[in-house]
């Protein structure tokens, strides 16, 4: 008799709606450490984004810090051990169910899966001084640039609940850059 060693994939339809942030503001701690396929929805059950990692519980916690306002709901699949191909099949299965290609899966993936840049924030007056200033200038002021819209975050993350920790890499605000550490 011979065993087929491929499990079948999941539907997404078939798995139920995890809120992506409990009643005290804490993401899914049953997903940390754990490999697999996680889909991503906003307020209205819409798909935002289909993506594969080695522990899901860091990945959705840098998506809330980049997109608050679209995590509001999440579907997962974890397997045992690391395979890509099969993590891969998955993710586009899902996708393929899904219809439409979602937008952290297309034209916002950028915005879902890269460290966020601050120096998108910069006002003509911030421009205006980083253009004129030295190196040291220049990086003191993409830090500054960086904090603000840090704030700017960790406000949306405290309206929402959030009882995560949420560190930010100090190396890469001088870059303007945020992410998490």
């Amino acid at each position: 008799m011979l065993m087929s060693s491929e499990t079948p994939t999941p539907a997404l339809s078939d798995l139920e709606y995890i809120p992506y942030l409990d009643e005290g503001g804490n993401l899914p701690e049953s997903l940390s450490s754990k490999i697999g396929v996680y889909a991503i929805f906003d307020q209205d059950k819409t798909l935002q984004l289909v993506n594969y990692s080695r522990d899901i519980y860091v990945s959705l916690k840098q998506h809330l810090v980049r997109q608050p306002q679209s995590c509001y709901w999440l579907k997962a699949e974890t397997i045992e051990r690391p395979n890509r191909t099969r993590l891969e099949t998955i993710r586009k299965a899902w996708i393929e169910e899904n219809g439409d290609i979602p937008p952290g899966n297309g034209q916002n993936e950028a915005i879902w899966n890269q460290p966020i840049d601050a120096k998108k924030a910069m006002t003509d007056e911030d421009k205006a001084t980083y253009n004129k200033s030295e190196e040291l200038g220049k990086i003191k002021l993409l830090k500054k640039i960086a904090r603000r819209v840090e704030a700017e975050i960790v406000e949306q993350l405290n309206a929402r609940g959030v009882q995560a920790e949420i560190r930010f890499n100090p190396k890469l605000k001088e870059q303007g850059l945020l992410d998490l550490k």
